[in-house]
């Protein structure tokens, strides 16, 4: 006989439903951090160049050598620059000579022949002074005629203007030159020392040294070998340009910022090493193929970008695949 089928209570059936809808969404819209995310070593290269073209003439270092701050990299053939650096030099020197020259007077030789010249001319003054006074006492008493006595005014009238003459070219040879004249001369000395300035930079752009502590990461040119301008004749990867790069799902970005600190393991490190946020990406993107990772490779996620201590960087090889973990265990709220 068929047993009739058994009913349930009218209150139990709605919150049931309810109590299952609730664990579906808890469930749904709680997901733990991921135990690391999968990134690599990253390395920012200083490429070391010439502002100048020329033969390589010496390189100072090797690839994989660690050079300290100010250590010398390479030199290109000067030679040129030293020659316009010369010539650079000697047109300032005649320059401020110029310049020297016109803030005095004339040689002390010069002007004591124009005060001899001075001199005679007094005495030729003080001599037809007298010629004046006999030649008009002489006309007076009717031995000469008026003439006579007018011919020697004259005379005496181009001996002072003689001895005028001479005394002021003795003041003007011991005057400078005009200001006009000096100020041109000093802004052609001070055009002259820049030109030098400019050669002598050009000599030392010519030989590169480290500007900070790095590793030498490769040597592009050898000695003979002509590069051009701007072209890099080797890297460097100094350590504070060492980063991981790690990539994060869109669903957990939110949890990250600039100056969180977390941890970089790998192969062959030993202990992990500590590192902070410095940069996340404002763009998402999908796994890079170099992240070989199945459960990843098609994820949507945002670049990620730590740094670590100078101290911790050179344990790091650029392209070295990492794990990278948050410092401190939390937990991704979704909804």
């Amino acid at each position: 006989m068929r047993q009739p089928m058994k009913t349930l209570p009218a209150t139990f059936l709605p919150s049931t439903l309810a109590s299952l809808l609730l664990a579906g969404l808890l469930t749904g819209c709680t997901q733990q951090t991921p135990a690391y995310w999968s990134g690599y070593a990253e390395g920012e290269y200083v490429y070391v160049s010439s502002p100048l073209a020329g033969r390589v003439e010496a390189v100072a270092v090797l690839a994989g050598q660690n050079v300290a701050k100010d250590s010398p990299l390479f030199s290109i053939d000067a030679e040129s620059e030293q020659i316009a650096q010369q010539e650079a030099a000697a047109r300032l020197n005649s320059a401020r000579a110029q310049a020297s020259n016109l803030n005095t007077g004339k040689r002390r030789d010069e002007l004591a022949v124009t005060r001899a010249q001075l001199a005679q001319a007094r005495a030729a003054e003080a001599l037809a002074s007298h010629d004046l006074q006999r030649q008009q006492q002489l006309a007076a008493q009717g031995f000469v005629s008026k003439a006579r006595a007018e011919d020697a005014a004259t005379t005496l009238s181009q001996s002072r203007a003689r001895v005028a003459e001479l005394a002021a070219a003795v003041q003007v040879a011991q005057l400078p030159g005009r200001q006009d004249e000096r100020t041109a001369q000093r802004a052609a000395a001070q055009a002259a020392q820049e030109v030098l300035k400019q050669s002598q930079w050009r000599t030392r752009q010519k030989q590169q040294s480290a500007m900070q502590a790095a590793l030498v990461a490769e040597v592009y040119y050898r000695v003979g070998e002509y590069v051009q301008a701007g072209q890099p004749v080797l890297s460097l990867l100094p350590p504070a340009n060492i980063k991981a790069r790690f990539f994060v799902p869109e669903q957990d970005v939110g949890t990250l910022h600039a100056g969180q600190a977390v941890t970089i393991s790998c192969d062959g490190c030993g202990a992990a090493i500590p590192a902070q946020i410095s940069r996340i990406a404002t763009q998402p993107e999908f796994t890079p193929p170099v992240i070989y990772s199945n459960g990843q490779r098609s994820k949507l996620v945002f670049m990620v970008e730590a740094r670590p201590q100078l101290k911790d960087a050179t344990r790091l090889k650029p392209g070295q695949p990492l794990d990278v973990r948050l410092a401190a265990t939390t937990s991704v709220q979704g909804n």
